[in-house]
């Protein structure tokens, strides 16, 4: 039968925070080597016996994202479903097997989450061929890792009778969610309990009738919101409307826990979730001293630490057991042992409303991006790099003015009725309440310097009139 992984993108990665922030979370994040998680994802699944394109869900927010770190790994041929709110994975499941279904004959649905991390490609590719044997045999299969430590942040699975027909697997007795210390001890002694990874096998028809049995609430708002879905330039995008109404689980609490033809089959691939800085520091490759040490970082008498650099030189003396992430706007320092907690701390940032919980200086968009240089109550300065061939949209703002220098390039400027070039060192100054835009038709980056003046400078101070990209209806 055909595989068709179906990549969960849709994770804000809050415990990574300041990197990983909602406008740009983890799975988007090159954090083990020079390829984003979203990217190694897609990559390592691609030798599995009878795999097809992926089928990728993420919320509207990141399609752009997510078609750009596609097609740079020469990925071109994904589909990409957009969820306009996250659902939990039950759902984002339920929507992938209604789409396969209705596109094509029944298949298997290898569902993964973007943002783990995986080192044995060969033994991780082994156990997936061997998932697909129960899986065609309407088995709801899951993947348990082996603990190696009593574990707290992982949910548990533990099993029953083995099974030895083709491949070693268990029957699945229950699953387990994150225990507390104690109980944690218990489960690692036992023998009997396995991390929960968080990935799963089986037909797209055999999930959906499991889930109209055991969650008919989901089966039926995601039937509706299929039939609802619309195109978006090269995106599936489900109608806001119908899929609100959703209920929001997992699939472990709307069937693996109900089911009665739950498999698990050991997966020893060397996998973590990497759900915390702790666990980054964990599973990359550390100096004598025990530290993980990225970019521009100078240490004395440091030890057993995890400490990184973005934008500066990031200097430390005489400590042990921290975190220190450094980036342009904001430094987060803790004790390995309190790297869980950094997602309190970031809803307490979104409860204050402050903008660092959602985003960067730098902002990426389709066309390019843009990094705040500069802010203050009425003054915004950015540093714009449009890429090749590409236009922001014709636009218009009520309460701000723009002053635009360009740095490195040509500029075609749309300004009113007036269409015209200005090239390096040269600018031009849009008033507001006029219609404009600015357009890179060269074959090399547009940098230009914006300097808005007004009285309120926040991104949803924008009217969109035409757009190359479908967002005429977006506020940022």
């Amino acid at each position: 039968m055909k595989v068709i992984p179906v990549i969960l993108a849709g994770g804000s990665g809050s415990r990574l925070w300041p990197l990983s922030r909602s406008s740009y979370p983890k799975q988007f994040l090159p954090l083990l080597n020079e390829k984003t998680m979203l990217q190694e994802t897609v990559l390592r699944v691609q030798s599995i016996n009878n795999i097809q394109s992926p089928l990728i869900i993420c919320h509207h927010d990141h399609r752009f994202l997510v078609a750009e770190q596609l097609l740079s790994v020469g990925v071109n041929n994904a589909t990409i479903i957009l969820e306009p709110t996250s659902k939990s994975t039950a759902p984002a499941a339920t929507i992938a097997a209604l789409h396969i279904l209705n596109q094509d004959q029944d298949s298997i649905l290898f569902i993964l989450p973007a943002d783990h991390a995986i080192n044995d490609i060969e033994n991780f590719t082994a156990t997936a061929n061997a998932a697909t044997f129960y899986a065609a045999k309407d088995k709801l299969v899951t993947f348990g890792v082996k603990p190696t430590k009593p574990e707290i942040s992982y949910g548990y699975i533990k099993i029953s009778e083995r099974l030895i027909d083709h491949h070693p697997a268990y029957l699945v007795s229950e699953f387990i969610e994150k225990p507390d210390l104690s109980k944690a001890k218990s489960y690692f002694d036992s023998g009997e309990y396995w991390w929960n990874s968080g990935m799963f096998m089986f037909k797209a028809s055999r999930y959906l009738a499991e889930v109209k049995q055991y969650s008919p609430n989901i089966f039926n708002c995601c039937n509706q919101a299929i039939d609802g879905i619309t195109k978006d330039l090269d995106f599936i995008r489900l109608d806001e409307e119908l899929f609100s109404s959703t209920p929001s689980d997992s699939i472990d609490y709307a069937v693996m826990e109900k089911t009665k033809n739950a498999v698990l089959l050991p997966l020893n691939a060397d996998w973590s979730d990497v759900g915390s800085w702790s666990a980054l520091h964990e599973i990359q490759n550390q100096d004598t001293a025990g530290n993980v040490l990225y970019g521009d970082v100078i240490t004395e008498s440091v030890k057993n630490s995890y400490l990184r650099a973005e934008s500066r030189m990031l200097a430390a003396v005489g400590i042990s057991d921290s975190i220190i992430i450094e980036t342009s706007d904001v430094v987060l320092v803790t004790n390995k042992n309190c790297s869980q907690d950094v997602k309190k701390l970031v809803l307490d940032l979104i409860n204050k409303k402050r903008p660092e919980a959602q985003s960067h200086r730098k902002v990426h968009r389709p066309w390019g991006y843009y990094e705040s240089i500069y802010t203050s109550n009425c003054i915004q300065v950015k540093h714009i790099t449009v890429k090749p061939k590409s236009s922001l949209s014709l636009q218009m703002h009520h309460h701000r003015s723009e002053h635009w220098i360009v740095v490195k390039g040509i500029a075609e400027v749309t300004r009113g009725n007036d269409i015209f070039r200005i090239k390096e060192n040269e600018s031009t100054y849009i008033p507001k309440l006029t219609r404009h835009r600015l357009s890179n038709f060269t074959d090399n980056n547009l940098e230009i310097i914006e300097i808005q003046l007004g009285t309120y400078l926040g991104e949803d101070d924008i009217i969109r009139f035409e757009d190359n990209y479908g967002r005429l209806t977006e506020t940022a």
